[in-house]
């Protein structure tokens, strides 16, 4: 009958200290990070919108179309009229309109 030493199912205990250690760091640097990014304000959707810039599709007199993200909208300049190619900051977002500013 065929032996089996018992010596094969030994594990060093340096081994497992080692192994322990990486997997506690591991954990440590996940649940870190996880924190983080549960702490860190979402910027997408309308209010992601608030100061980017955008480009006018058509002239803003004062009611257009601007063009941000490769998406058009409707906007409203609150500083008159607006010709298009222009850049605009966007200051507020009204349901599916943007109202902007000239940039300057």
């Amino acid at each position: 009958m065929f032996q089996i030493d018992p010596g094969w199912f030994q594990v060093d205990l340096w081994l497992i200290v080692i192994v322990a250690i990486c997997i506690i760091a591991f954990l440590a640097f996940a649940i870190n990070r996880g924190i983080r990014a549960h702490r860190h304000q979402a910027s997408a959707g309308r209010e992601g919108l608030i100061g980017k810039t955008a480009e006018v599709k058509i002239a803003l007199e004062p009611k257009g179309v601007v063009s941000i993200q490769g998406e058009r909208w409707t906007a409203i300049s609150e500083t008159g009229w607006v010709k298009p190619e222009e850049e605009v900051i966007i200051t507020r977002v009204d349901g599916l309109k943007l109202y902007i500013i000239k940039k300057e």
